[in-house]
């Protein structure tokens, strides 16, 4: 018996009719239009032929890592070095195509997919940062450091692109309110009367929280992202009414998160039971756009 707090999204696949029925299956060649607020069901090297050349003004990428994974009954197996740098290069030159002139590209990763993906991404884009997040799950190790951080690399097609800096800036309290003639010095105060700081944001977030059973983004996902994450990247390098990309859409976090932010996406994903929880989680966005750990336009650690 599951407590009634858990709001994990876990529908069965036999379930899942009506919201499958939603999903694209494409059979031709796609105009932007046609793509846009899609969940295509299907795998994405089939899907990205028939996707609109130069469409994406923001891809987001949440390959398989390197490691044996069980994702809704279909097994992504370990593969060696090489079979694994081929298969990145396929899908980053699959993007690469897909991308706008002026495109951000963001890459989840684990620190040992990190170290062959950031390998070859300068092949395909300029790399311009390496973001490291903060999640407090983690498995411990009797003989290893508990590994509790992601990597997200942040890539441009070019020199010209978006980066919305006022939209990520974090809100720090001041310790030391620092004044000049009179007049407060980068700071301001609320209407509580706290004192704050709108400062850069980092390449490195600790205000992170992996999704669990009584948040309502939650799903039975194996390796879920937090909206709160996706929220960040779109928020960063995306304008509203902008097209997203997400290739390898698991349960839908990028799609619902540009859904809610007023971006347009396409979602594809080749398991039958993760695009139906997208459909349902999109749905549900229609009357519940709040994202966790961002309100009011701040960031707030959850």
């Amino acid at each position: 018996m599951r407590s009634q707090r858990n709001k994990t999204i876990d529908l069965p696949l036999e379930d899942c009719g009506a919201y499958l029925a939603r999903c694209l299956r494409p059979k031709g060649p796609l105009a932007p239009e046609d793509c846009a607020d899609q969940v295509i069901c299907g795998d994405f090297f089939r899907a990205a032929p028939l996707l609109p050349a130069g469409a994406f003004r923001l891809l987001i990428a949440d390959p398989p890592y390197n490691l044996r994974k069980n994702y809704a009954g279909e097994v992504f197996a370990r593969k060696n070095e090489a079979e694994y740098l081929a298969f990145t290069r396929r899908w980053l030159g699959e993007l690469k195509r897909l991308a706008a002139p002026d495109a951000s590209v963001y890459v989840c990763c684990d620190w040992q997919t990190g170290i062959l993906i950031g390998s070859v991404l300068p092949e395909y884009f300029t790399v311009r940062n390496r973001i490291t997040w903060q999640r407090e799950k983690g498995r411990g190790a009797k003989k290893n450091w508990k590994n509790c951080m992601e990597d997200i690399w942040f890539c441009t097609v070019s020199d010209d692109y978006v980066f919305r800096l006022d939209a990520v800036k974090q809100v720090r309290q001041v310790k030391a309110p620092y004044r000049v003639n009179g007049e407060n010095k980068d700071w301001e105060e609320t209407a509580e009367g706290e004192k704050i700081r709108r400062t850069c944001p980092s390449n490195f977030w600790d205000d992170m929280t992996v999704p669990f059973w009584s948040m309502a983004e939650n799903t039975a996902h194996p390796t879920q992202k937090p909206e709160k994450l996706m929220a960040k990247l779109i928020l960063a390098s995306s304008e509203p009414g902008d097209l997203i990309l997400d290739p390898f859409a698991g349960s839908g976090t990028a799609a619902v998160t540009a859904k809610k932010l007023g971006r347009h996406f396409t979602a594809v994903e080749k398991s039958e039971l993760y695009c139906a929880w997208a459909q349902l989680r999109l749905e549900r966005a229609e009357t519940y756009s709040r994202i966790q750990g961002y309100e009011n336009g701040v960031f707030t650690k959850n």
